[in-house]
């Protein structure tokens, strides 16, 4: 499946007809789009697996469609409320993913305007809440690429600052390098409708609200996250993949983060990270070829303060202690934000 879960695949999906498979969330992680890192967080995967099955049933609940199924225990499917333990488990609907072909050196998705049903669509769906400190917002701000007038404001904003409405944007999610496109020429690409269109936009913004919901009673801000939809067998709109967690969202505690931006923060520090900036500059497509050295291996206390993170975010945002014997996710922050600083 990729650098952090795996697929398996139980019937695979043709035509119009969807497929049944299951996530089975490992500890891995990745970031900039590097693929599998030389670690494992201990147990990060059942927790995502959790969060995410969390937020699923809160979206059905509002009658909003998923290809959540269930979560695995003892060779049986079930719900969150049936699980004794938790688990990396997590069946799901499966859909077919198109991916663009190259074509005359550019992506080429002309063939999404024959497609009715049971597919992926090519686009991560981003929303903003707020523009905490390392939001790449701010890059494209300054380079001119988006406007404040865009996210709503009237001046250049500073970091922290809260966003009067959820703003919500595309990237590609099947390309070599990630790219932000607009909504026009997301429509231009696939020939979606505007109806389907704005039924992401307004999904969107529920999820994200339903987050924000859940994650401020553990005293977490909700700043950003994405979202990944598809059409099921019926051409009807449907969240798929993951999302609520850690990994899909920036949440905040306190001003700090604790997401895997932490991980970030890490590794931005390192020689690795500079040779990952430059072979991007150089090849969007075959990048990682060019850097020459692998990435560092995490500190042992850094790594299991972030499994601590993950944990105590699980057990506090849902309301269930699955994870025993996990220090609370304020004294977990604090124990990380000192980490960092004595590398710094």
């Amino acid at each position: 499946m990729g650098s952090v879960k795996d697929l398996v695949v139980f019937e695979e999906p043709k035509g119009l007809s969807c497929g049944l498979g299951k996530f089975v969330f490992s500890d891995r992680f990745s970031v900039f789009d590097w693929g599998k890192m030389p670690d494992e967080i201990p147990l990060k995967g059942k927790s995502l697996c959790i969060m995410g099955a969390f937020f699923f049933e809160k979206l059905e609940k509002n009658s909003f469609k998923t290809h959540y199924i269930g979560l695995t225990e003892d060779g049986k499917i079930k719900r969150l409320d049936e699980l004794k333990e938790p688990s990396a488990e997590m069946v799901v609907k499966l859909v077919r993913v198109v991916k663009p072909r190259i074509k005359n050196g550019a992506y080429d998705y002309s063939e999404f305007k024959n497609l009715k049903g049971n597919f992926l669509i090519p686009f991560e769906v981003i929303y903003r809440n707020s523009l905490p400190e390392g939001s790449s917002v701010f890059k494209r701000l300054k380079e001119g690429k988006i406007t404040p007038a865009d996210l709503g404001l009237d001046r250049f904003p500073q970091p922290g600052i809260k966003l009067p409405g959820t703003f919500v944007e595309l990237s590609t999610k099947l390309e070599e390098i990630d790219r932000y496109i607009s909504w026009d020429e997301a429509k231009e690409l696939t020939g979606l409708s505007d109806v389907v269109f704005e039924e992401i936009k307004e999904g969107a913004v529920f999820a994200s609200k339903l987050i924000t919901e859940f994650v401020e009673k553990a005293g977490v801000s909700n700043e950003d996250g994405k979202f990944e939809f598809a059409l099921d067998e019926n051409g009807k709109l449907m969240f798929v993949d993951v999302l609520g967690t850690p990994d899909e969202c920036r949440f905040t505690k306190d001003g700090f983060h604790i997401s895997k931006e932490i991980l970030r923060i890490f590794y931005r520090k390192t020689e690795w990270f500079n040779k990952v900036e430059e072979a991007k500059k150089k090849d969007k497509i075959n990048w990682r070829d060019l850097v020459r050295i692998p990435p560092p291996s995490l500190p042992e206390e850094l790594k299991k303060l972030v499994s601590f993170m993950y944990l105590a975010c699980c057990n506090e945002i849902t309301g269930r202690e699955w994870f025993r014997g996990v220090p609370p996710l304020g004294d977990v922050i604090k124990e990380i934000k000192s980490f960092l600083d004595s590398i710094s």
